[in-house]
């Protein structure tokens, strides 16, 4: 079980989130990052926050591309925003028709990487780009899960239980400034 008085950490998706998200990204050549990626990844980890990348990789389970092609992608994705910013990162093969707990919107990953990594959850966050991603993180029981959209408010809503923003920038400001909680008014 994950630890109460353990680490704090961010939990990211990254295609999508982090990254551009190409379709199945299986070259490091096609590695670009979204605005605010550098920003948001430097600005949380000097606050102290490790950083955790969660993401489904259905690619490798549909046999579009391997592992060895996953982590070359990931250490483009690690040089590109900067070397020794992640902590860990964890990937889940399974396609939608057979997931496991593993595969977001369940939380299986987020848990394995806190109880790996001595993570406190309630003080600890998810970013995505997707439902499932903030779904993952309400199921791991995190402080607060963020969907990152671009049709968000100038000022975010919560959405049921994420706050929705507009960009990695305002992510950031929610949680180094605001450290609000699910369900907490983000004005």
């Amino acid at each position: 079980m994950p630890q109460a008085s353990g680490h704090k950490a961010i939990f990211l998706d990254r295609d999508g989130t982090l990254m551009v998200d190409t379709g199945y990204c299986s070259d490091p050549a096609d590695v670009k990052l979204i605005d605010g990626t550098q920003e948001l990844l430097r600005r949380v980890k000097q606050a102290g926050f490790k950083l955790v990348i969660v993401t489904n990789q259905s690619g490798i389970g549909r046999g579009y591309f391997g592992e060895h092609e996953f982590w070359a992608v990931q250490k483009e994705f690690e040089r590109q925003a900067g070397i020794d910013l992640i902590d860990a990162t964890y990937f889940c093969p399974d396609t939608p028709e057979n997931a496991t707990e593993r595969r977001k919107p369940n939380p299986g990953r987020v848990l394995e990487a806190a109880d790996d990594l001595g993570i406190d959850l309630s003080q600890s966050y998810m970013i995505g780009d997707k439902d499932r991603d903030v779904e993952a993180g309400i199921r791991a029981g995190v402080k607060a899960s963020i969907l990152v959209s671009s049709n968000a408010l100038e000022s975010p809503p919560t959405s049921g239980e994420a706050i929705v923003v507009r960009d990695l920038r305002q992510a950031a400001e929610i949680i180094l400034e605001k450290g609000v909680r699910r369900g907490e008014p983000t004005r």
